[in-house]
């Protein structure tokens, strides 16, 4: 065993050595599995918005999907509008029935209803697989299981994607090569959609049985011609590998590696990527690789997908999840594409897994961004979707260039360019729990019983720093804002707190200790006067000295400040049990909402 283990390690310094063009991380920072945020910095400005709530019991809640696995999203930005599109089953994963949803935004923050562009698919009965002797009955249905969502054809033609795969239990894989086919269709600029279509069949399947026609059946030119085109670009079915048939020729590499993505560097050379952080480089766009993939030295990836992109300035990004577990989802920039240099959070929450299913994993999870070629939003930041808990959808705006710190004073005054300065600010906007601009102030609301709003201020990393902001409640008997002083390491140091009972409170080791009094529709104009060397800070309220209370945490620096509807969390953890199984109660319920609006901001370095 000690031998095989040798062997392996040489064989991968061997592969480090020879491929000089590999994909490499060579900064320090390493995420810390044991916080939900991996103890990263966060990309200043990154907006985290939930696209997508699951709900059982209410679909009308949920745009009337009431499927309560949902995976797997992809993003394109086309004719001024974002495209997302997901699979969904009923409970867990490779358990049917499979359909496809797509959703649309303007302008990335407000989100259709799902709608859906691929049915369940009924697999004809007597459909069997090679080495198996059972068969699919009279009612079991398809898995969707597709790992390329979009295509952009030159002609305009915007194609979407998807896969009928089978799993004929609920250990079965869907995309092992035996199943049905893929499928396309036209999404058009008036938001309809064209028939679907084959674009290719497994040869596990019988085309006579095939409720759809192929393409080539299509009377419109110019969508025949779109499907040839991405059937003739190896890169594009570099993406269809692990569905397609072990020996399709239109795959290039036929070694099914999963999730595959790409980007092409300056010189034109591609870089490849697969789970685990596999990669590889193609000089001829995708026919060939120039080595056999291999763990990218430095990164730190389990089986999950990873993405990278070049950004709008002209440097390389990639996204994933730096760890053996699917937390946090971070961030890695390079300037050349190959050696990356940095790694800062994007999205550190794990909200409450709401339903229980088959291969259901908690955390920000598949990544996906807009594939080169599937439109530049004209902002020129950085989008990426994925699903939260393989439950929920969401999207993050990551703004261009990418930076993890803040110099100089904070003056934040929302009357006075309130959106440039709401786009500084790192949000955490669930559905129904939304941080937004209203009337000029930034508004955290909150009726979800299992999530919660948050708004995060970076500032300069001070020991000594004059804290200030206005917060003003709506309402005094329900709902709860805590307001923490952050280090870089996202640790809390001091914490105040307005409680559902019309308290202001502030943590004093382990006791929360009464402050005073507050009331709803009131402004309250915080003064935070901080010093590490002290551990403490002084309270000033509306002018009046509340006193120094002393930190319950000791800290170097203080570089950022939080605002939380809730309580924080810290489940699940490393040893929590894979699978879930149960459905937690109350699922489908949502809470009375509350509200506190943040009207000004700032922060002054006094070290």
């Amino acid at each position: 065993m000690r031998s095989t283990i040798l062997g392996i390690a040489l064989l991968c310094t061997a592969h480090y050595v020879t491929a000089q063009d590999t994909m490499t991380y060579v900064g320090k920072t390493l995420s810390n599995v044991d916080y939900h945020h991996g103890q990263l910095k966060p990309a200043v400005g990154t907006h985290n918005i939930q696209t997508f709530r699951a709900n059982r019991a209410y679909p009308e809640r949920a745009g009337g999907l009431n499927f309560t696995y949902n995976h797997q999203p992809f993003l394109a930005y086309w004719n001024n509008t974002y495209y997302l599109q997901f699979l969904s089953n009923p409970i867990g994963e490779h358990v049917a029935e499979g359909k496809t949803s797509l959703q649309t935004s303007k302008d990335g923050y407000t989100w259709s209803d799902p709608i859906e562009l691929f049915p369940p698919y009924l697999v004809p009965e007597g459909f069997t697989k090679p080495e198996r002797t059972d068969k699919a009955g009279k009612d079991l249905y398809a898995i969707m299981h597709q790992r390329m969502g979009f295509y952009t054809a030159s002609n305009g033609k915007l194609l979407t994607i998807g896969y009928y795969g089978v799993a004929l239990d609920a250990k079965d894989d869907p995309n092992d090569g035996n199943g049905i086919g893929r499928v396309v269709r036209e999404i058009k600029k008036d938001g309809s959609f064209g028939p679907i279509y084959f674009i290719r069949f497994n040869a596990s399947f019988d085309q006579k049985l095939a409720e759809f026609p192929f393409y080539t059946k299509s009377k419109d030119k110019a969508f025949v011609a779109a499907c040839k085109e991405l059937i003739d670009k190896p890169l594009q079915m570099q993406q269809w590998v692990e569905e397609a048939d072990r020996d399709d020729p239109l795959v290039p590499f036929k070694r099914p590696l999963k999730a595959f993505a790409y980007y092409t560097l300056d010189n034109g050379d591609v870089v490849g990527m697969w789970k685990h952080a596999l990669t590889s480089v193609s000089k001829d766009k995708g026919k060939t690789w120039v080595y056999d993939p291999l763990r990218a030295p430095g990164f730190v990836n389990s089986n999950a997908k990873i993405w990278g992109q070049r950004t709008a300035d002209n440097r390389f990004a990639t996204v994933y999840n730096p760890s053996e577990f699917r937390w946090p989802l971070a961030l890695s920039t390079s300037n050349d594409g190959l050696t990356y240099t940095d790694l800062l959070l994007i999205n550190g929450e794990i909200t409450t897994m709401r339903y229980g299913g088959n291969y259901k994993s908690y955390g920000p999870q598949y990544p996906r961004g807009i594939q080169q070629g599937n439109g530049v939003p004209p902002d020129n930041n950085m989008w990426v979707t994925y699903s939260m808990n393989k439950e929920d959808m969401w999207i993050s705006k990551v703004p261009v260039p990418v930076t993890a710190t803040v110099t100089g004073n904070v003056n934040d005054d929302f009357s006075q360019n309130a959106v440039e300065i709401f786009n500084q600010w790192n949000i955490y906007s669930p559905l129904w729990a939304p941080v937004q601009l209203e009337n000029n102030t930034l508004v955290l609301k909150d009726k979800d019983p299992f999530d919660y709003a948050k708004a995060d201020r970076v500032i300069a990393s001070s020991k000594k720093a004059k804290i200030a902001f206005t917060v003003t409640p709506k309402q005094t008997d329900h709902g709860k804002l805590e307001i923490e002083l952050v280090n870089d390491l996202g640790q809390a140091a001091a914490r105040m707190v307005f409680d559902a009972e019309g308290h202001i409170l502030n943590k004093a080791g382990y006791r929360m200790a009464s402050v005073q009094s507050y009331e709803a529709g009131k402004a309250y104009h915080i003064v935070l006067t901080v010093d590490v060397h002290t551990r403490s800070y002084q309270i000033n309220i509306n002018g009046t000295d509340k006193g120094t209370r002393l930190f319950f945490q000791p800290v170097s620096e203080i570089s950022r400040v939080t605002f939380r509807t809730g309580e924080v969390r810290r489940y699940p953890n490393a040893d929590t049990p894979t699978d879930q199984d149960f459905d937690v109660k109350n699922a489908d319920e949502m809470d009375e909402e509350a509200a506190y609006a943040i009207s000004s901001f700032q922060a002054e370095k006094l070290n």
